[in-house]
């Protein structure tokens, strides 16, 4: 059998269970890594996107665990690393949004979207990194997004969310970087998912006057990217931040 470019690594994808999170594992096991698909609440999503995997000659443990929570996410790992003997690639994807202006804001939506954006990239991150600096080899790839970059009307907590998860992003390669685990943060724009398709036309008309590609990004995109940053050939790119974006304007 033709040996695929991620055999024997073990992925943990965070938020896995639909949208970019499911385009990013479906990629990762394709090309050989088992994935741990980490998920909330969506039960049959995630052992349906398990099923998947598994029907086309992969492997893949549904992990159900609140990011935000620390004990939830060392009993996620642990379990992992009992099942697969480590972590090898980090992909912290688990995101929400709760949209509106400042002046009109409750403190829960600013508080809950800080915790699930940017905690939860801290603890997986930190919990998963025992194995990655054991093994001097790793991967973490953090999906931020282009409001992290330039902020978005309506959005100052998912853009404080993804703005720090950048600085994060670029700290944690500083540290890490000696043990040969490279760190890099993916900026998306407008991509086609259940969270996006709800924006009203008006909306989606006026973003897409913006990119000069004329059309929005799918999720596969994000996955190729995902799974080029997660192999051996990008292993001299660290604390980079790239957008996939269709060249917004």
């Amino acid at each position: 059998m033709e040996q695929r470019e991620l055999d024997g690594k073990v992925a943990l994808v965070t938020g896995a269970s639909r949208g970019l999170g499911r385009a990013i594992a479906l990629k990762l096991a394709s090309l050989g890594a088992k994935v741990a698909i980490n998920y909330l609440a969506s039960d049959d999503r995630a052992l349906s996107l398990a099923k998947e995997i598994e029907n086309h000659g992969g492997e893949a443990m549904p992990v159900k665990a609140n990011v935000a929570d620390s004990s939830d996410v060392k009993t996620m790992t642990d379990k992992i690393v009992e099942q697969w003997g480590k972590i090898d690639i980090l992909v912290n994807n688990a995101g929400i949004v709760k949209d509106n202006l400042i002046l009109r804001m409750p403190d829960d939506a600013w508080d809950e979207v800080i915790n699930t954006d940017l905690r939860g990239a801290y603890l997986c991150t930190k919990f998963a990194l025992r194995s990655m600096v054991n093994q001097y080899w790793g991967r973490i790839i953090n999906i931020s997004s282009l409001a992290g970059l330039i902020g978005n009307q309506g959005q100052a907590n998912y853009s404080a969310a993804k703005g720090g998860l950048i600085a994060f992003t670029r700290s944690i390669a500083r540290e890490v970087g000696s043990r040969n685990i490279t760190a890099n943060a993916i900026a998306p724009g407008f991509i086609i998912t259940e969270m996006t398709e709800s924006f009203p036309q008006e909306t989606r008309d006026t973003i897409l006057s913006r990119i000069p590609l004329k059309r929005f990004g799918i999720p596969e995109d994000v996955a190729e990217l995902v799974a080029f940053l997660a192999s051996e050939r990008a292993g001299y790119i660290t604390a980079q931040v790239i957008c996939i974006d269709g060249g917004v304007i």
